[in-house]
Parts: C-alpha cells; structure tokens; sequence
C-alpha cells in the first residue's frame, strides 16, 4: 500500500468527498453543514458518511488496492453488494410475506462489486465501534473472527439447499440484540406512526405541518402526482388494489439520514389495502444519487443496465432481499438537466435500528456478530442467477465458495487485518476532515 503524507492524505479526503458530492453541496450548503457536523462529532460518525473514500481505498490505484487479491476471481468481483455495509446498517423490516425479518438494511449504495468489499467495510466499522467502546484488540479479533466464519458456513450452506431464500432471522430464530430489535419492531404500530406524522380532517387524512414538512405548490403537486403514477408501473400487478394507492397528501421534505445530504425527498400518503383510517400508508419519494461502488467499478453492462440511480436503488434493493417492500419501485421528476431518479418506498412502523449503545459487552457481541455474518451472506447469495434479475448470472454461493476453499482461517486473517488497520486510518482521516472542514476547505459549505 503506498504511503501517503498528511498533507497529501487530507487533499485526497476533500477531493474525495468533492467529487461524489459538490453539485449537492452546491444545491444545499446547510444540509451539508449539518452533515460534515455530523461526521465530525467522533471517527465512526465520519466512517459512515465516507463510503466514497472507501471505495476510493480499495479501488484501482487506492491505498488498499489488492487488500482481496487472493479472495476475488472474475465472476464474485462482479456480484451485488451492499454497497456501504457498517455496523448500524442492519435492522428490522416487515417482508412482502408478512414476517418480521432482522436484516442488512440501507441499499443507497447498493451495485455491482468484489464480495469482500462489503465484509472490509463492515469488519472496518466494527473495528472502529469496537475501539470506541474501549474493547482490547483481542476481543475485536475474536468478534472479526466470528464474523467471517459464519459468513462463510452460511455460504456453504446456501451450497446444499435448493431454496436459498428460505432462512431469515426472524422472531423464532434471532437472538440477543437481534432479537430485541425485532420485539421492539413488533410493538409498534401503524396507527402510533401515522398518529405521530399526520392530522385527520372532515374524515380524511392529510400529513401535520411539522418542522421539516414543506407543502408543495399546484405545479410541483401536479409534477409529483405524475411521477407517483409512474411509480405504480414498477410494481408487479399482484400488489395493486382496488383503493390501494390512491393519493391522500404529498409533501415535500429534506433528505433522510447522514447519507442523503442535499438530496430532495417527498413523502406521499395514500389508502392502504382497505379505506379504514388505520391503514393508510406513507411512501418516501427519495432522490438517487450514484451509487460509491460505481465509481470504482468500470463495468459496461452494469452501467447501461439501469435507467436511473433511483431504478439502480430499487433493482439492487429487490435483488438483495429476498422478500422486498412490497412498494417498492421507483420514477423520475424533471430537473434542471433532464429527469432525475427516484426510489420509492415504504415508511414503515416496522423498522427498528440495531441499537448498538445497549450491545458493548464482549459475551453480548459474540451472540450478535455471527447473526450478522450469516445476515451478510443471505443478502449476497440470493442476489444471484435466481433472483428477479438478469444482471448477475452466476451462482453466487458457488463463487464465494470456490473463493473461500477449504481457508477460512485465511479469510479471517486477512479481513481482521483490514479492520484495524482501516479503522485506524479512520481514525485519522477523521481528525483531517474535522481540520479541513474547520479551515474551509469546502468552498459551497463554510464551517460557520
């Protein structure tokens, strides 16, 4: 790997992020002023919002270029990914057959990749967490360790059975935190969620004029109603309704997360599935924006594939769960230089975070991290030649499989170096972001 200065280090940091983000920035200087806030509060937070300057690490000519050399043939450099798979990127989700499932969540990122990628970033977030809750290093390479070696089991499991979408972690399987997350998504309720973000009026529903809620003039309200009739076209027919999808209220709103900085959003209230008060539904409507993958990922194929970064979303999304949203889909609102994507999809009551404050004890960690592996796997080995997509075409448990061989202590030994020696440059980076940030280095997004 080649050395490189501070001086140096720091130039690519706000080159890095300038590239992938300087139209927003432009766009929004105070949404990226609350984000670099964000990133700049401790290493981890500044982890999650760099996923550009990872794949810029272990592309082509980066730092950690070749970290996988021994782990990557043709065909498993070119599967889904997840895209940016940290530590607080698994969570809760109602699937399309009504169970709560514990999963990978967040695909924005989501594209075409080395398999390892997605296991650096992850075991490099854990790291990094791990050195933030004062664990000692070996327990950080026990937790790596158990990681991967449950990834690669679940991988060899998906080689012997003939339904590789059939195993979840669900509230008969999970354990630990896992577990705990799904009983707190079951508490929750659709009429609690919708109580807390809209009003009824003369018997029908509208969105609450709250902090964040922007409401939307005829032209953009007819723009919108346009796209969202767009929108249901991308849906298989078996998930229309009679009443289903009728619009009740579209608002605008700023983007959602640390991720999505300056990206515009809308939020659409429609009939669920009956005209009862208590079902109604809210959908995001959320600008795409490229994917961190794809800019280091030359592929011809993958890059003609997708109409927009919102149909390249909602594709890789459905590809890497095996029971999507159900409203999931995508569309597109004109913009200053042509159409621009769109994802769209459920807000649901349903979704609860792993919560990471509560999971800090070593005995704790290692209940949680093979579900994470296994979780991991899942994601990867459905996203294959028998999912609903024709972009990969291999077996993907195959691929890794032949990878791995008979070397997982290998594979081990190679990611839990990657973990602490990224997570260390994390830890660095972060202090020059914050000096960069601080001495103005952005010219759309001012300290102060």
């Amino acid at each position: 790997m080649a050395d490189q200065g501070p001086d140096e280090r720091s130039d690519l940091i706000v080159s890095t992020l300038l590239t992938a983000f300087e139209p927003l920035m432009e766009a929004d200087p105070h949404g990226f002023r609350t984000k670099f806030r964000k990133m700049a509060r401790d290493p981890f937070a500044f982890y999650r919002g760099t996923a550009c300057l990872f794949y810029a690490d272990v592309g082509e000519g980066g730092r950690y270029a070749g970290f996988d050399a021994d782990w990557v043939d043709e065909e498993s450099a070119r599967v889904w990914i997840q895209g940016d798979l940290h530590a607080e990127n698994f969570g809760t989700y109602l699937d399309a057959d009504g169970r709560l499932v514990f999963d990978v969540n967040d695909f924005d990122e989501a594209y075409l990749g080395h398999w390892t990628w997605d296991l650096a970033r992850f075991v490099a977030s854990l790291a990094l967490m791990s050195w933030q809750k004062a664990l000692p290093d070996d327990t950080i390479d026990d937790l790596v360790g158990r990681y991967v070696r449950a990834y690669a089991d679940q991988v060899e499991h998906y080689r012997t059975v003939a339904d590789d979408t059939e195993w979840a972690l669900t509230l008969d399987t999970a354990e630990g935190a896992a577990l705990d997350a799904l009983h707190r998504a079951k508490l929750s309720t659709r009429f609690g969620m919708l109580e807390s973000m809209t009003v009824v009026e003369d018997h029908r529903r509208r969105f609450a004029d709250s902090s964040g809620v922007r409401r939307l003039d005829d032209d953009e309200l007819a723009l919108v109603a346009a796209a969202f009739e767009q929108y249901r076209h991308t849906l298989p027919q078996s998930r229309q309704g009679v009443v289903t999808f009728d619009v009740l209220d579209a608002v605008g709103r700023s983007g959602f997360g640390i991720g999505s900085a300056g990206l515009p959003a809308y939020s659409v209230l429609i009939e669920g599935f009956t005209q009862a008060l208590d079902n109604d539904v809210v959908l995001s409507m959320k600008q795409g924006n490229v994917a961190a993958p794809s800019r280091v990922v030359h592929d011809e194929r993958g890059g003609s594939y997708f109409e927009h970064h919102g149909h390249r979303t909602a594709i890789s999304q459905r590809a890497l769960q095996a029971h999507a949203d159900r409203f999931l889909g995508w569309t597109s609102l004109p913009g200053a230089d042509g159409d621009v994507g769109y994802v769209v999809s459920e807000v649901s009551p349903y979704e609860a975070d792993l919560s990471w404050d509560d999971v800090s004890e070593p005995e704790d960690l290692a209940v949680l991290l093979p579900q994470l592996g296994r979780a991991t796997a899942k994601i990867h080995c459905v996203a294959d030649s028998e999912s609903d997509q024709d972009l990969v075409t291999v077996s993907v448990e195959d691929a890794v499989g032949r990878c791995i061989g008979d070397d997982v202590d290998g594979l081990v030994e190679v990611l839990t170096r990657f973990a602490h020696e990224y997570a260390d440059r994390a830890r660095e980076d972060h202090r020059l972001f914050v000096d960069a940030f601080r001495g103005g280095a952005f010219e759309h997004v001012a300290p102060a």
